[in-house]
């Protein structure tokens, strides 16, 4: 739809010539964005009328401001419709831009949506390791990658137009997700999220109005997030593995499950992380990859045998023998086969392990989010699960505080 469009011509007393003559200078709003330029002629104020935006009269002079005038009134209708027709979406400074001919290229603004999707990876990649985890990066790839696929799907196209992309691109999208992709409602969640960071681009920079998002609600369901118990880490802990990939991984595994830290920060961390602390012992103390947030984590026993155990094997300063998230998860799978337990063990159920185990030992909730690096105290409580060695221990400790109740009561 056609934003609001009005053009006025007003003169300007305060830029008078050496003739006494003031310039014209014509405006343009279009929906509250406003633009001014001079259109190169200059009356006597006597004969120009405010209200109409014209000289009076029918002097020569006034014949010929108004026809100049006309002109360029034609000139910026032909000028909008060109620019609304090709981009769907025009601007005051592109108009004035194409009007006074220092712009007419098509170019000059994104018109579509996988040019802007491109940008903005390209753009993303220069800060990777500084403002963004090469984790995201991936993410967002992988989404461009099925628009990709959907658009030659659905519609037989390489890219679409910004202008173009409707409430039912959206809806479309999210079918082909379900069906095609065979992707649960979080996955579709999550990759519509990526999607409309997109759009609140194209949207924020003015290269569409309307936004297809204003009526399409991103769903998420509830989920148990995983972990692991005490019986199960000991079984993954003590089981000997014959083949190293594996007991690599168990081992990097475990680490996090004692420290919490995700695959992007365990991914990241160097010699230059662990430091001792305040109690003279070694600490993790450095930035999440994910948020930039401090991470401050006490190490145990057991993280530091693991980081004595590759001491020195890394190169770059690294601390731990990584290797991409997907392989990682892919030997979880047979650790978990080999340990009996039937779990989907992915590397991030450590973080949730670390999470559920400290709350359930009593750890403040407070300490565990810093611990995680959350910004958000609500972001930890999703893990305050009840476990039942948590309510048992809760319940022997009531008990021994109503020992005294027993001996004097007439029900025993």
């Amino acid at each position: 739809m056609k934003s609001t469009f009005n053009v006025i011509y007003y003169i300007r007393r305060d830029k008078l010539k050496k003739d006494g003559t003031a310039p014209i200078f014509c405006r343009i709003t279009i929906s509250q964005e406003k633009v001014s330029f001079n259109i190169k002629a200059a009356i006597n104020e006597n004969i120009w009328e405010s209200t109409t935006g014209r000289a009076t009269g029918k002097s020569k002079d006034a014949l010929g401001i108004n026809k100049i005038i006309d002109s360029y009134s034609t000139l910026i209708k032909e000028k909008y419709n060109e620019i609304f027709d090709r981009d769907g979406i025009v601007s005051t400074e592109a108009l004035k831009n194409s009007i006074l001919g220092i712009s007419s290229s098509p170019n000059d603004i994104p018109i579509y949506l996988l040019e802007v999707y491109r940008q903005h990876n390209e753009d993303m990649e220069k800060l990777v390791g500084t403002k963004y985890s090469p984790a995201i990066l991936q993410k967002y790839k992988c989404v461009y990658k099925k628009i990709q696929t959907f658009l030659k799907f659905k519609y037989n196209l390489s890219d679409i137009k910004l202008k173009d992309i409707k409430h039912s691109f959206l809806t479309d999208f999210e079918t082909y997700l379900r069906i095609e992709g065979n992707c649960q409602t979080n996955t579709i969640g999550r990759n519509m999220r990526l999607l409309k960071k997109i759009i609140n681009i194209a949207k924020n920079n003015g290269w569409i109005i309307a936004d297809p998002y204003a009526n399409y609600k991103i769903h998420f369901e509830k989920v148990d997030r995983g972990y692991l118990t005490e019986e199960e880490i000991k079984a993954i802990i003590e089981k000997d593995f014959s083949i190293g990939r594996i007991e690599k991984v168990r081992d990097i595994f475990i680490f996090s499950c004692f420290t919490g830290l995700s695959y992007a920060d365990i991914y990241e961390l160097t010699y230059d992380d662990i430091k001792p602390h305040f109690d003279d012992n070694l600490w993790i103390m450095k930035k999440r990859v994910k948020t930039n947030t401090d991470i401050t984590v006490p190490l145990m026993d057991i993280p530091l045998s693991i980081i004595e155990k590759y001491r020195g094997k890394q190169k770059n300063n690294k601390v731990l023998p990584t290797m991409c998230n997907q392989k990682m998860n892919s030997y979880l799978k047979e650790i978990a086969d080999l340990c009996g337990i039937e779990k989907h063990l992915t590397y991030h159920m450590s973080r949730h392990t670390f999470a559920t185990t400290f709350l359930s030992l009593g750890i403040p909730i407070e300490s565990v989010s810093k611990m995680l690096g959350h910004t958000k105290i609500q972001t930890t409580q999703i893990y305050a699960r009840i476990t039942n060695n948590k309510i048992a221990n809760e319940m022997n400790a009531i008990a021994g505080k109503l020992k005294t109740y027993e001996s004097k009561s007439a029900i025993v």
